[in-house]
């Protein structure tokens, strides 16, 4: 007899489909996910993963694991609820903001529920290794993490509560922590090859986990909340937030003098452009932010845009937020519609550009005055920029840094992202142990993250169509789905070839439901997305049944040993 949990009847199953998508779905993830009854909705942003869905993310967790283990990472667990001591000796207790769920116990000492766990691994590392001798060593977990979305959306994909892969690998030198990124960067591509996923590695920004470089993995997907570039012509990939430009400087001496033009009524760029006749690129923008309190212009062309994620991201952990009407009436200096750098930048405020306002060029620009502009402001000659960052916000058509053809823009889900973190957290936390020498040596880190209930929703945005769900064998909850038509024939012989096909290995979901039409069945089992589906119908009695491969259409008709000896090759 089969191994019973190889077969599943659906006449035991707990499982709810539902005919019409739920009132605030607006992405096929969260459509099908809910429909097909793999989860239901708790409160906003948090999930309950029925038996069907636990079957899909625990397949995507055994991939991970499989291929985690295979680079030598060792599992363990850590908790959830964390005390608030070590997030503030890495300053992430306020640096997270809102995001963390925080709570106090009935001594009213502060918690917070895990984001992410770089504090609490380090100090498990700093308590059990204590010599080179005990690194390099790779730690992993797969837990549910907390975030405190202001918004959570599109089901599983953003949600308050998420089922992730952590892992972090400690090293005594920079050559080796090189080294373990390299070993994971290879293992995602293993995992997301396997379970199906169409992906990209780009370059991205590290933000407020620190570190130097980082890498996502995106699913290219219409639902997916990030964008990132992809160069046509080379292999140039990037988050938008981490897209570069580099522009040579001018040469400045062939401008003429600083002009002050009379320009009444002209508080924005558009105004100014039209009031002069000029294109919008050949004006200066400056934006007034506050960072951590402080007023900061940033410069851009006219004619582009500051990305407040990309500036934020670049000046992370400091707080950035765009100046009020109140900054303007405490600060005289500062003329609301008519700011420009020069005899400002550097003494009013600091001055940030992007990189296309270069040395030597000359732009129009506010004047400080009301009502007026100045024409011929060079960089470099009349004002100076304290630092340069990329900071428009990215177009189609941006040429690459790479090689310069024009950019394309797409969405995407973020998957996995990699970062070498350095020793941001060792530095914290003192993470040292005794090296060869017998000195003390400061280890660097790695932190490396996947999000398995995110996968779950990828694979889903990524692999449906309109029928239905369309898993990847690898973590489909099932190998073969077979349907009885309805009647007692037909539902023996589905039963019996259910028996046969899980005793040849396969894990095989049975439709031996009593007063279900033959037509919902079949939409089910469209929906439900189980790669190969098997119809004990109006032939059952010779023994034929009709095998369908779900995600092409292909059908063909089987005996049972026929179809036993092709599905369980």
């Amino acid at each position: 007899m089969a191994n019973a949990a190889q077969v599943q009847r659906m006449s035991r199953l707990m499982i709810k489909t539902l005919r019409d998508d739920p009132a605030d779905a607006e992405t096929a993830s969260h459509k099908l996910l809910v429909r097909a009854g793999y989860v239901r909705r708790s409160s906003a942003g948090i999930w309950t993963w029925l038996p069907l869905g636990m079957k899909v993310l625990e397949n995507v967790s055994r991939v991970v694991r499989e291929e985690m283990d295979a680079i030598g990472g060792q599992e363990v667990l850590l908790p959830a609820l964390l005390p608030k001591e070590p997030y503030e000796t890495s300053g992430r207790w306020e640096e997270y903001g809102d995001l963390l769920f925080r709570l106090k116990d009935r001594k009213g000492a502060d918690y917070l529920l895990g984001p992410t766990h770089e504090e609490i691994f380090t100090l498990t590392v700093k308590d059990q290794c204590t010599s080179y001798k005990d690194l390099p060593v790779i730690l992993y977990q797969i837990q549910i993490k907390y975030r405190d979305e202001a918004r959570p959306r599109s089901g599983v994909l953003r949600g308050r509560e998420f089922h992730m892969k952590d892992s972090y690998s400690f090293d005594t030198t920079d050559e080796g922590l090189a080294q373990s990124y390299a070993l994971h960067r290879e293992a995602y591509q293993k995992i997301f090859a396997r379970l199906g996923l169409d992906y990209r590695i780009v370059s991205a920004v590290s933000g407020a986990m620190g570190g130097s470089a980082s890498e996502e993995f995106l699913a290219p997907a219409a639902a997916g909340e990030d964008t990132f570039v992809d160069c046509p012509s080379c292999d140039y990939a990037a988050n938008t937030e981490a897209v570069t430009v580099k522009v040579e400087p001018a040469d400045g001496s062939a401008h003429g003098p600083v002009e002050e033009l009379d320009t009444p009524d002209t508080p924005t760029i558009e105004t100014l452009a039209e009031h002069l006749g000029v294109p919008a690129s050949a004006t200066l923008k400056n934006l007034l932010v506050k960072v951590d309190g402080e007023i900061v212009a940033v410069g851009v062309p006219g004619n582009r845009e500051v990305d407040l994620g990309k500036l934020g991201e670049h000046l992370a952990p400091a707080t950035v937020e765009l100046v009020t009407a109140e900054d303007f009436t405490d600060r005289p200096e500062l003329v609301r519609g008519y700011v420009g750098p020069q005899g400002l930048a550097g003494k009013a405020f600091r001055y940030i550009a992007d990189p296309r306002v270069a040395p030597g060029t000359a732009w129009i620009t506010g004047a400080n005055k009301e009502g007026k502009h100045a024409r011929n402001v060079v960089v470099g000659r009349d004002f100076e920029v304290d630092d340069y960052l990329d900071v428009v916000v990215v177009e189609p058509g941006d040429p690459c840094p790479k090689c310069g053809t024009g950019l394309k823009i797409d969405r995407a889900i973020e998957i996995g992202h990699i970062f070498q973190l350095g020793r941001k957290y060792a530095d914290a936390f003192e993470l040292d142990v005794l090296g060869q020498n017998g000195k003390p040596v400061r280890v660097t880190m790695g932190s490396y993250g996947i999000g398995v209930s995110r996968a779950v929703a990828a694979l889903a945005e990524q692999t449906h169509d309109d029928k239905g769900l369309c898993w990847p064998r690898e973590i489909a909850p099932a190998d073969v789905h077979v349907v009885a038509a309805g009647k007692a024939t037909q539902t023996e012989l589905a039963l019996e070839l259910g028996e046969r096909l899980g005793a040849a290995g396969l894990r095989v979901l049975v439709d031996d439901r009593a007063g279900v039409s033959p037509g919902v069945k079949f939409t089910d089992a469209e929906l439900l997305g189980i790669p190969t589906i098997v119809v004990a119908g109006r032939r059952a009695g010779e023994g034929v049944v009709e095998v369908k491969d779900r995600r092409t259409g292909e059908r063909e008709e089987l005996t049972v040993e026929e179809a036993v000896a092709r599905l369980g090759a």
